[in-house]
């Protein structure tokens, strides 16, 4: 029977500490594919833990695909994909979660306009400079920390670009990849992901959905070079990718000079579990753009997106687009950054999951 130290981690729950060992030993095959897991009563009192604890490990690893149940027998890991030709898993659609603008549920301006008060005084005259093409090192640093406590990822702030919102930046990636280049993206999806590749002058194909993600034939099929993809909620239809098929996503781009998109759309908004491990993290940086906004998880008044960038990328950028100036304002960059630095954005979504789970 599997055994791990759960307690090393102070700082991470145990159910996500067991959680994170299950997943890496199913990845690593030393459990098999139909192996039958240990109980939960079992294996909570092997480790030393709840049955709740467990309990919530066993329903991550089956909301992500890395296991299954059988009623009446228990649990059971499930077969990963090894390459893009496998199957797709027949999974039903997850349903659309149902949110309100984050200012419609309390968003609380007296901190903000605090927070804007004590930036003006402390800053003084350095929001009178230009922000690096980037955005500002403070800012790069802040969402780099955030993205590794709340998404597990570990993104280096030489690699991130800010800029003015998701539109700004579907742009700015045309410009980065190529307008030869074959765009694909989900149907149905956010309409205004294939009006911008469009407008850029790109070629667009759209890809339909399963119950899991993109059909996998139309995806060997068609001969894109830049999956555009939302696998942790495609819009409008709630969607979720699979982990089966994010390994799928992953194995089609390391075929050539290929390209994922990953927008992550309202992961912050996780009502019940942990968001999915990021495409990013699972590639390693190599070929996965990660991109996401504050205009959905603050206000769509804050015109402020952000891409992580692939090594490899992040020098192409630097050549072709390091010219522009960084579209958003210093002040905004600064007042963005201590709200991230202080933990207020933390508090905010945590206030705003709260209230959601209760609508």
């Amino acid at each position: 029977m599997v055994t791990y130290d759960l307690k090393k981690d102070k700082k991470t729950p145990l159910y996500l500490g067991l959680y994170d060992n299950l997943r890496e030993d199913i990845r690593a095959g030393v459990l098999r594919a139909g192996e039958r897991l240990p109980s939960k009563r079992t294996l909570a009192e092997h480790l030393g833990v709840s049955v709740v604890t467990v309990d919530a490990a066993y329903k991550l690893l089956i909301d992500e695909g890395y296991a299954v149940s059988r009623e009446r027998s228990g649990y059971f890991v499930a077969k990963i994909a090894p390459g893009p030709t496998a199957p797709a898993r027949a999974g039903k659609p997850a349903r659309a979660v149902k949110t309100k603008p984050p200012a419609d549920l309390g968003f609380r301006f007296s901190s903000l306009t605090k927070l804007m008060r004590e930036v003006i005084t402390e800053y003084g005259e350095r929001l009178l400079m230009k922000p690096t093409a980037t955005g500002c090192r403070e800012l790069r640093e802040a969402i780099a920390g955030f993205l590794l406590r709340y998404r597990g990822m570990r993104a280096e702030p030489e690699r991130i670009v800010v800029g003015s919102g998701a539109e700004y930046l579907y742009g700015m990636l045309v410009q980065l990849l190529g307008r030869e280049k074959l765009y694909a993206v989900e149907d149905p999806g956010y309409m205004k992901i294939r009006r911008v590749y469009a407008a850029q002058g790109a070629r667009v194909t759209l890809l339909p959905l399963e119950g899991d993600g993109v059909a996998s034939a139309a995806l060997a099929d068609c001969g894109a070079d830049v999956l555009h993809v939302t696998p942790y909620h495609s819009y409008p239809t709630g969607i979720t990718a699979s982990a089966e098929k994010r390994r799928e996503y992953l194995s089609w781009a390391s075929m050539g000079e290929r390209v994922v998109v990953e927008d992550d759309f309202d992961s912050e908004f996780a009502l019940t579990r942990r968001p999915q491990e990021t495409l990013f993290s699972m590639d390693g940086g190599e070929r996965v753009v990660y991109l996401n906004t504050f205009s959905h998880s603050l206000a769509p008044s804050m015109r402020m997106g952000y891409m992580v960038l692939p090594e490899r990328l992040m020098e192409e950028y630097e050549e072709k687009l390091g010219f522009y100036a960084c579209s958003v304002p210093l002040f905004d960059q600064y007042v963005l950054a201590e709200f991230i630095d202080r933990g207020l954005f933390e508090r905010h979504l945590n206030r705003v999951r709260r209230k959601l789970r209760n609508m």
